[in-house]
Formats: structure tokens, sequence, C-alpha cells
């Protein structure tokens, strides 16, 4: 094994990582249940008051979500996720199978030069796959 290798498995074997801990003796998982969800009272905090009131019809009524609209939700939300320590989202479906499936997709891009950026856009919020074509059996 090169000594590059063995230092970096060392590294990963004795790195502590700082792992959030529930003590299930003295929190239930119905108090937990809900806690980081992008709800309409964190909608309400996290929007501008015009962009909520269009999302909320969105949802409430079913009207068509301006990609204006989906933008600002999809910054918003992108924060918000990330306020919370997420890199990674999912979009979890139901194809027309009837068995559930997850896309995972990042939030972090690579510049090129180098870094990265933290984006999230309405397109690919609002974006459906309905034929799950990306997938390795689509």
């Amino acid at each position: 094994m090169s000594n590059a290798r063995f230092e970096a498995i060392k590294a990963i074997a004795t790195t502590k990582h700082k792992l959030n801990y529930v003590d299930f003796k003295s929190t239930h998982v119905k108090d937990m249940f809900g806690a980081n969800v992008f709800n309409e009272q964190v909608q309400q905090q996290m929007l501008p008051k015009p962009v909520f009131k269009a999302l909320q019809k969105t949802i409430k009524e079913g009207v068509a979500l301006d990609p204006m609209v989906a933008d600002a939700v999809a910054v918003a939300m992108k924060d918000w996720a990330m306020m919370h320590g997420a890199t990674h989202y999912t979009h979890l479906f139901q194809p027309m199978t009837g068995i559930t499936a997850e896309k995972h997709d990042s939030f972090i891009s690579p510049t090129g030069t180098g870094g990265a950026l933290a984006e999230f856009s309405g397109k690919e919020l609002i974006k459906g796959e309905p034929d799950a074509s990306s997938f390795p059996s689509g």
C-alpha cells in the first residue's frame, strides 16, 4: 500500500467527527418528526411576502409557479437547508410502477478553477423527470 494511501486511510480512521446524537430515552421521535422541513412557517420567515403568497397559491390552489417565484423559493430553500448543514438534496417521486424512487443532487457545483459554488435554481426546483430517463433502467 502506498504511503499516501496509508496516510489517507489513517486520517479517515482517526478523525473525530462531531455527529448529532439523540438520546432517545429523553427525546421522543414524535417530537423530532418534521423538525427540519421547509414548511409554511419557515417559508413565511424566509420568503418575501409576495413570493410566499404566490407559493401558497401554487401549493393550495394548483396555480402554475412563475419561474421568477421558483427562483426566489429555490434560493430561500438552499439557504435554509445549508443553514441546517445540508449539502445535497433529493427529489422523491413515484413512477408509474408505484414504487418510490429518489434522485440525489448537490447544492455544490465546481467552478472549474479549483473552487465551488452553492447553487440551486428554480429550474432545478420544479424540474420533472416523469420517464426516469437518467436512471440506468430508464
